[in-house]
């Protein structure tokens, strides 16, 4: 009887101990720098919307913020550097749509998108921009499917990767268009960006946030945005749906963790990044963008992305795409 009451005690005291040791850790965390890996390259919309929200993360936290753009297979690599990361809290994902669209074209996926993966908070949505460059002669989407029935298979779209955003809203206009244009993937959305800039492509679709001031530099030419409705930061523009009704594709941005990451951690993430978020600065830089703000908690992110994850698999099985 003594020893299963020195035994029970033990016990409590050992559960005493743990919830001091876990208090403790919710109170300090961060207590070392943070690691964000950015699975697609430098300079994308994805890229320029964590950054923006990174930047300001060491003075919430107290904390650097370390980026680490891992590229690579349409963000395949850096993603699963995330899902097999030590679940403490210091290794986050920044990421977008391509999180809900590449596992639904690969045969063999090393990660599960939604299994894997504790949500923090999706951050922003934006349109992306389906542009051309000033060479090519088109001022509209109209113009533009004119031109490639009358060219088929003569003229390129250029995409950050097999199975990203990039590839996928443009393999979706095409289909919808109902032309014949070849697609060519590049290793990553700068050197896209780039080959736009100089010619040496004419047509591709990029975040509004990583292509608006080229825009308005007349470098290039945005001639509709891939939402349903219009981007207020370019009214003039019109949609995709517009001339192909039915069409709407918008790219997210938000922030995961390893399954298993303590809800400690998550919570103290997502109290700082919503109060971020309302800042001047990190709103006024958003607009700049082109880029709306949305603040979602841990259940309601996790929601978006299993419907995400569907729409895009059914997407993916329609127009029959497959990288392996």
């Amino acid at each position: 009887m003594r020893k299963a009451i020195l035994s029970r005690l033990a016990c409590a005291g050992g559960l005493v101990m743990a919830a001091v040791s876990w208090g403790w850790a919710a109170e300090s965390y961060p207590s070392k720098p943070i690691r964000m890996i950015i699975p697609f390259g430098a300079g994308g919309s994805t890229d320029v919307l964590v950054r923006i929200v990174a930047a300001k993360m060491p003075e919430a936290l107290g904390q650097q913020v370390v980026i680490d753009n891992r590229t690579g297979a349409g963000g395949l690599i850096g993603t699963d550097l995330v899902a097999k990361a030590n679940p403490d809290g210091y290794t986050l994902l920044g990421t977008g749509s391509p999180h809900a669209i590449f596992p639904n074209l690969y045969k063999t996926v090393p990660f599960h998108p939604l299994n894997d993966f504790a949500p923090i908070m999706q951050i922003a949505s934006q349109p992306y921009g389906l542009v051309v460059h000033p060479s090519l002669g088109v001022k509209s989407v109209k113009e533009l499917i004119a031109l490639a029935k009358k060219e088929p298979g003569k003229h390129n779209y250029a995409s950050s990767g097999q199975g990203g955003a990039m590839h996928l809203f443009q393999a979706l206009f095409v289909s919808m268009a109902g032309i014949d244009i070849v697609h060519i993937p590049y290793k990553g959305s700068g050197p896209v960006r780039a080959d736009l800039l100089g010619g040496q492509v004419k047509i591709g679709c990029l975040g509004l946030s990583s292509i608006i001031e080229n825009h308005r530099a007349g470098q290039v030419r945005i001639i509709a945005v891939t939402t349903a409705k219009r981007s207020p930061e370019l009214p003039d523009i019109p949609s995709l749906a517009e001339t192909l009704p039915g069409y709407d594709a918008s790219l997210w941005t938000g922030f995961l963790a390893p399954r298993g990451t303590p809800a400690v951690a998550i919570k103290r993430l997502h109290q700082e990044l919503t109060k971020l978020l309302q800042t001047a600065d990190v709103q006024k830089a958003f607009q700049r963008a082109g880029t709306d703000i949305v603040a979602t908690d841990p259940k309601a992110f996790g929601e978006f992305l299993r419907v995400d994850y569907a729409r895009w698999g059914k997407v993916v099985r329609d127009l029959k795409l497959q990288v392996n």
